[in-house]
């Protein structure tokens, strides 16, 4: 009973004490806010056909919809051309803020509202990655996915080394300042009738949200005691772990489902089933490939069988840490082909993100340090490459070195 009482006690500690898998929702994080960023620039010229008025699915089709499925979308606060892009461009700058893991949590909020609002203003220009980043977009709302590889990490590194030496650190002016306006909107988006349109579930945690952050900014600045701030961590860490294995357990589900509604095709029970994607105008932007993968039977039929055997076998391999990386590295592998051969690069991304929050913290720390050492190379590069010029002359001036003097400038220089 002791040894039983002694686990549960370190599992409630581990749970409780820190956010587990720091570098996987960073993984995520940078994951899903770069597909999705990389998907609006892709489409901006587009946007209007896509979500805005100039689309078929016009502004008084989405609002039945929206009426009857009651789903979220701030595109509905005004049918105006004016209001479709201040939002789009919105949305694109709470994105590249989340990407950089600047004001992170505010970041992740502003996010899931542009996700979700440009998805359900327009349901049928989604595919499977688009359902992925929907349901992420909610889940990264409750991590703490900017303790690392964030600019919000930097920040805080500064301001602890300041006061290990000493020094006197700022308090923050722009974090309130951000509360403050964004507390004006919910106002005035509440009071004119707009946030509650369409369900209670969003607007309510929009608010809570807003409120915990308040909270959390007056219990840092004027608490007398430590321990409020420690309640606080530790509600934010359970949070944060539970968020991580929801979104865990829906990428297992996701293989698993799409693995047994495999097994039930005869296509897929025959080994033909990717073949007939291979051949369709619209999932073939390179022909000449797909006719080269399909050109051999047994190719196809390996493939065939090999992602059934894969997504319906991952969930179950969780336990065996080999076992698990080496349907990683297949599934990734996988994606990164469907990605080229079927032209579905936004699909590909998602799902690699989403496999990524199972790769061990060894691996995402080597390709970290790869990724660090490659932008010093680029940063050294570039100061290298940057010309010195020299000083004018004046007239009838010798240049400079013609008669043993050394140019200026040129001290330390590295050719």
């Amino acid at each position: 009973m002791n040894g039983l009482s002694l686990t549960l006690s370190r599992g409630i500690a581990r749970v409780t004490e820190s956010p587990l898998g720091r570098y996987q929702s960073a993984v995520i994080r940078i994951g899903f806010s770069g597909t999705w960023l990389l998907f609006l620039l892709r489409e901006f010229p587009h946007r209007r056909e896509l979500y805005g008025p100039d689309g078929p699915w016009g502004w008084d089709l989405a609002r039945q919809l929206t009426d009857d499925n009651h789903a979220f979308t701030a595109l509905m606060w005004s049918g105006t051309a004016a209001w479709f892009e201040i939002f789009y461009v919105l949305a694109i700058l709470a994105t590249s803020a989340l990407l950089l893991g600047w004001r992170t949590r505010t970041a992740s909020v502003l996010f899931m509202v542009g996700v979700l609002s440009l998805q359900n203003r327009s349901v049928f220009m989604g595919d499977g990655g688009d359902n992925v980043l929907h349901l992420m977009s909610f889940y990264l709302v409750f991590t703490r996915c900017g303790r690392v590889w964030s600019l919000d990490a930097r920040r805080a590194d500064r301001e602890a080394s300041a006061r290990a030496r000493g020094e006197r650190v700022r308090p923050d002016r722009l974090g309130p300042v951000l509360w403050a306006v964004l507390g004006l909107v919910l106002v005035w988006v509440t009071l004119t009738g707009r946030l509650f349109d369409n369900g209670r579930l969003l607007p309510a945690l929009l608010w809570t949200v807003w409120a915990v952050l308040g909270l959390w900014v007056l219990v840092c600045r004027r608490a007398r005691s430590p321990e409020p701030r420690i309640l606080l961590d530790v509600i934010a860490n359970v949070l944060h772990n539970a968020a991580l294995f929801v979104i865990m357990a829906e990428a297992c589900l996701i293989y698993a489902t799409a693995g047994w509604y495999k097994i039930q095709g005869s296509r897929w029970q025959d080994g033909t089933a990717v073949y007939y994607p291979l051949h369709l105008d619209y999932f073939s932007p390179w022909p000449a490939l797909a006719d080269l993968m399909s050109s051999s039977g047994t190719i196809m039929m390996v493939v065939t069988y090999g992602t059934v055997m894969v997504q319906v076998a991952f969930p179950f391999t969780l336990f065996n840490r080999r076992v698990k990386n080496v349907l990683l590295v297949l599934m990734m592998l996988e994606h990164a082909v469907i990605a080229v051969v079927l032209g579905l690069p936004f699909f590909s991304l998602a799902m690699i993100t989403a496999d990524a929050v199972f790769l061990p913290t060894s691996v995402l720390l080597l390709l970290g340090g790869w990724a660090a050492r490659a932008r010093e190379r680029l940063v050294r590069r570039g100061r290298h490459e940057d010309p010195v010029l020299p000083a004018p002359r004046a007239p009838g001036e010798s240049a400079p070195g013609a008669a043993g003097e050394r140019a200026p400038g040129h001290v330390g220089f590295t050719a």
